[in-house]
């Protein structure tokens, strides 16, 4: 864990925490891209 966060000071990279967990992040986009492909074969239906 420190030699990884060394590492990313000494390369100049800035570590930044995730504002919400990784699991959030992928529930979100799954329910959005699944609203999208709803309403898109709701239109395809019309």
């Amino acid at each position: 864990m420190f030699s990884s966060l060394l590492l990313a000071v000494l390369s100049g990279e800035v570590v930044r925490e995730m504002p919400a967990s990784p699991l959030f992040f992928g529930l979100f986009t799954f329910g959005v891209l699944a609203l999208l492909l709803y309403f898109t074969m709701r239109i395809d239906r019309d």
